[in-house]
């Protein structure tokens, strides 16, 4: 996963997710999903920000979001071809990101025209190390679906990307004033994402072969 804040250099690094999903039907699952991961970025050094800023963000996020395969809107019975993109799916819902925050807090590097610490007059950059922000979630991706004995899903792998809006500015803990940065942009978040799901609970019937033997 990699962040999009107000500091220029991000990190890749690497979260986890467990998910508890209700499928509404084979092709229109809804997931309530927490994550864990680390976000970073910036250095103390001008080559890494021209400030000194420097961050690294602990997190924890909670999702509910849903997403639609292409096979809850399409007839796949008339061919191969549909029948291997009716598990693309598009997805979306709403969220909390939880923000626990390093942060580089006072400006280290001559070029600001502060004074650097310990003089009282070092200029400290605003912001929280803790807080809490809404998220929304752009999903796409596919699942493959591993059939059991009895010819229904009973596993699936989940190759997938993630865009998170986040609203607010505590994914790197600083909210710089305008008048002295560049400070315009909505925080995000992405991640490439691989999962194994393991699907339990009633068969019920639906209206389409989930496995079409004719192809």
């Amino acid at each position: 996963m990699r962040g999009y804040t107000n500091i220029p250099r991000q990190d890749n690094n690497i979260g986890f997710n467990g998910n508890f999903t209700y499928n509404y039907n084979p092709y229109i699952p809804i997931e309530l999903e927490l994550q864990k991961g680390m976000l970073s970025g910036g250095g103390l050094t001008v080559d890494k920000d021209r400030y000194g800023r420097k961050f690294t963000n602990n997190f924890l996020a909670l999702y509910l979001h849903a997403d639609v395969q292409l096979g809850a809107v399409i007839d796949y019975g008339n061919g191969w071809f549909l029948n291997v993109v009716k598990n693309f799916y598009l997805g979306s819902g709403i969220g909390l990101v939880r923000n626990n925050n390093t942060v580089q807090r006072y400006n280290i590097l001559p070029n600001m025209g502060y004074p650097l610490p310990p003089d009282p007059g070092a200029y400290k950059f605003p912001g929280s190390d803790q807080s809490t922000n809404f998220s929304i979630p752009l999903r796409v991706g596919y699942e493959f679906k591993i059939f059991d004995s009895y010819n229904e899903p009973g596993w699936a792998i989940d190759i997938g990307y993630v865009h998170n809006i986040v609203f607010g500015e505590g994914l790197d803990g600083y909210d710089d004033p305008i008048s002295k940065f560049k400070n315009n942009a909505t925080n995000q978040y992405r991640q490439f994402t691989i999962g194994f799901k393991y699907f339990f609970g009633n068969t019920v019937s639906y209206n389409k072969l989930v496995r079409d033997y004719g192809f």
